[in-house]
């Protein structure tokens, strides 16, 4: 079994339009239109069984409609999880809606959101969500929009961490998109997943061999940031890393199931 843990999808009428924006911050050409068909047949050829869609809320005022969008989809072979922003005073209240709608997590991006990680109500709405059993995915690291800029960096996850004691924290990007060694330093160890997105082919395999066993591969959940990696090229590139099967079936599947209670 294999479960993507880090996609995403846009309604149909806006795909294309913000595709063309992504890419012209990322510079990188998608694999996927953007779509639901297009990530559930990208799923389909790559021979994943579940996809797990992150919507990322820009503003207060995309709340609402990105929920709608996540509600219709709760089963393979994409599911959503659901959006909030930190500005939402009724954060409390939107959790709960989410948790209501059977949605299993919410993303939070701190980059797109304006917003650097350790800030109070980041750990608000963390804590919030926690208490929910609420699983917490969070761009982490450099991001193309703002790379000089980092909003969530290792140290201020390990801040965040100790605070609030999440329960199911998930730092994208392996805990720091090119901030590994950091990563290494301030992240390792603690009570957190790291998810493989957009990842594989950019770091050195070393490290991330290091990572997964010094942190553990029962805390490693495979990623693409499918539509910014190819899903297909992805698989190949983990199976083909020197683990052992025990650990690539933790990170392919297994660490996925227990999070999402499958």
């Amino acid at each position: 079994m294999i479960i993507d843990f880090h996609t995403h999808m846009f309604p149909d009428k806006i795909a294309k339009g913000t595709l063309d924006f992504l890419e012209g911050i990322c510079k990188v050409r998608p694999y996927t239109d953007g779509t639901y068909a297009g990530l559930s047949e990208s799923t389909r050829r790559a021979g994943i069984d579940l996809s797990v869609a992150l919507p990322a809320v820009t503003k207060v005022s995309q709340v609402d409609s990105v929920n709608r969008f996540a509600a219709q989809f709760k089963e393979g072979p994409v599911i959503s999880f659901g959006g909030i922003h930190p500005d939402c005073g009724n954060y409390k209240e939107i959790l709960q809606q989410i948790k209501d709608l059977g949605l299993k997590g919410i993303k939070l991006h701190p980059d797109y959101q304006d917003m650097y990680f350790n800030d109070i109500r980041y750990k608000r709405l963390i804590d919030c969500a926690s208490r929910l059993d609420l699983i917490v995915c969070v761009h982490a690291g450099v991001d193309p929009k703002s790379p000089d800029d980092v909003h969530c960096t290792p140290k201020m996850a390990l801040e965040l961490i100790r605070d609030v004691q999440p329960g199911k924290l998930v730092l994208a990007h392996l805990g720091g998109n090119k901030l590994w060694d950091e990563v290494e330093e301030y992240l390792v160890g603690q009570d957190v997943y790291f998810d493989t997105g957009v990842v594989l082919d950019q770091m050195p395999q070393e490290q991330f061999i290091r990572i997964v066993r010094t942190h553990g591969a029962d805390k490693i959940l495979f990623g693409t940031d499918s539509p910014w990696a190819g899903q297909e090229e992805f698989v190949k590139l983990l199976s083909a890393m020197p683990l052992t099967q025990e650990e690539k079936e933790q990170i392919f599947s297994e660490n996925a199931c227990r999070l999402l209670k499958l």
